[in-house]
């Protein structure tokens, strides 16, 4: 059996992870470590977290101590490390936070799968590292790093140190930097549940300047399906680009989603832009698709109704998470845009 530490396992795309592979997967074990700050939760995994290949525990990465007990303990393997701070307006206004998790985290993982001499380790990392693209092409693995955010720039960070350990000390690592994902369970800071949840609510969807800003936008079970096949088949030292192949601009999305809703247009309000804003993003995911016999399974006109769709039936989930201080950050956001 495989044994398995998930860092971040209790956020978005790390609990559809867990939520994957204990479904499919019966011959894993999964241990979730995951500090639950404001957007890990426990909700995403109410039907799991007594399942019998599951073992949960509270923690942060950067506790060294804890990360080496946790290898001892249960006899990890490999580490798949979702754990960031992810959301790019967040690090603009609170940049310190995301060298500590993002880079500091990832360099006690790091420490802790050399010295334990782990199978693999493998990077969850962002096409944001790549930076901006013009009206055309596509960020392939062999494009440069230009990170434009503090978000992206401490990813960055993390993918060279992760490199440096594969270098120096010979760690089997991956490297995985996907587009944007979207689907069940996103606390809504993020594109889609924020205009889901206001639309459904009647509230002003806040877009930032144009709303023509483009992103490849992939259905998180598909992410979630791509990370499977690098963990099981991917030789040791690669990196892969995961994609969707759906090119958007955000006002398309948010018009889709408004039809889809039956609300009217006029919800839509124009804001003034966040600094440093990238105009596109685009993936090309030919190296995993040809190399690793994955591709996507949901297009997005699929993605997105099947996403509509779980919010509606989860109001509860979302009125949870929407509460609080979600609030207070909103207002602080988009209160005086």
């Amino acid at each position: 059996m495989k044994r398995i530490l998930v860092t971040g396992g209790a956020g978005f795309i790390g609990s559809n992870f867990v939520r994957m592979v204990l479904s499919e997967h019966p011959d894993c074990f999964v241990v979730n470590l995951d500090k639950l700050t404001y957007a890990g939760n426990l909700e995403n995994l109410a039907e799991f977290l007594e399942h019998e290949n599951h073992k949960f525990i509270k923690g942060d990465i950067c506790d060294a101590v804890l990360v080496e007990k946790i290898i001892d303990e249960h006899n990890i393997d490999a580490i798949i490390n979702f754990a960031a701070e992810s959301h790019v307006d967040r690090s603009i206004t609170e940049p310190k936070v995301f060298i500590e998790a993002n880079v500091t985290g990832t360099l006690t993982l790091l420490g802790a799968a050399r010295d334990k001499k782990l199978e693999r380790f493998i990077q969850i990392s962002t096409d944001e590292v790549y930076g901006e693209l013009g009206s055309e092409g596509k960020f392939t693995e062999n494009t440069p790093l230009s990170p434009n955010s503090p978000y992206s720039a401490s990813k960055a960070a993390a993918d060279h140190l992760v490199g440096a350990f594969g270098h120096t000390w010979g760690l089997k690592y991956n490297i995985t930097r996907c587009s944007n994902n979207y689907g069940p369970y996103q606390f809504p800071e993020k594109l889609i549940p924020l205009m889901i949840n206001n639309a459904i609510n009647d509230k002003e969807l806040p877009v930032y300047g144009d709303g023509l800003y483009v992103r490849d936008w992939i259905y998180v079970y598909d992410h979630c399906t791509a990370i499977w096949q690098v963990l099981q088949n991917a030789p040791p030292g690669e990196i892969y680009n995961i994609g969707g192949c759906n090119e958007k601009a955000n006002l398309e999305v948010i018009n889709l989603i408004l039809n889809r809703l039956g609300k009217p247009k006029s919800l839509i309000k124009h804001v003034t832009d966040r600094p440093g804003h990238d105009r596109r993003y685009a993936i090309d995911a030919s190296k995993i698709i040809n190399e690793l016999n994955w591709r996507p399974s949901v297009n997005f006109a699929e993605g997105i109704n099947k996403t509509i769709d779980w919010y509606l039936k989860n109001r509860k989930w979302l009125g949870n998470v929407a509460s609080g201080d979600y609030q207070k950050y909103y207002e602080s956001m988009y209160g005086n845009r």
